[in-house]
């Protein structure tokens, strides 16, 4: 008696989006500090990471490493690299990172369409 198999075709992969995409404003800020550090600096890369604390509960922080960790997500986009801790990777997926430079401030903003709320300050926000 022979044996039935089916077989079905896999749709097709998708290639994996990246869990954050940077601004052009953010590119070219990012490519100025590293240009702009000391020459021993210069090889360390940016890693974002999110910290509990502030009003709403949570704060991102943003810290030069010299070697990422083993589970670090590792974003590339326009010859700039930044590094996603492992633990704040779910949270900032989907996220856009910009530079505002302003009369009265300068920062890098995260644009997450995760969050469900954030202080009124805009320093903390809730997921």
């Amino acid at each position: 008696m022979a044996s039935r198999v089916m077989v079905r075709m896999a749709p097709a992969l998708k290639g994996r989006r990246s869990p954050l995409t940077l601004t052009q404003a953010a590119v070219q800020r990012l490519k100025e500090l590293q240009t702009n550090s000391a020459p021993e600096e210069q090889s360390k890369t940016l890693k974002i990471g999110i910290q509990g604390k502030g009003c709403s509960g949570n704060a991102y922080t943003l810290s030069w490493v010299a070697e990422p960790k083993k589970f670090d997500e590792k974003v590339t986009q326009d010859g700039v690299t930044v590094l996603i801790d492992s633990k704040a990777l779910l949270t900032l997926i989907g996220t856009e990172m910009d530079w505002f430079e302003g009369k009265l401030a300068s920062q890098f903003i995260f644009n997450n369409p995760n969050i469900k709320g954030a202080c009124g300050c805009g320093e903390s926000f809730l997921v």
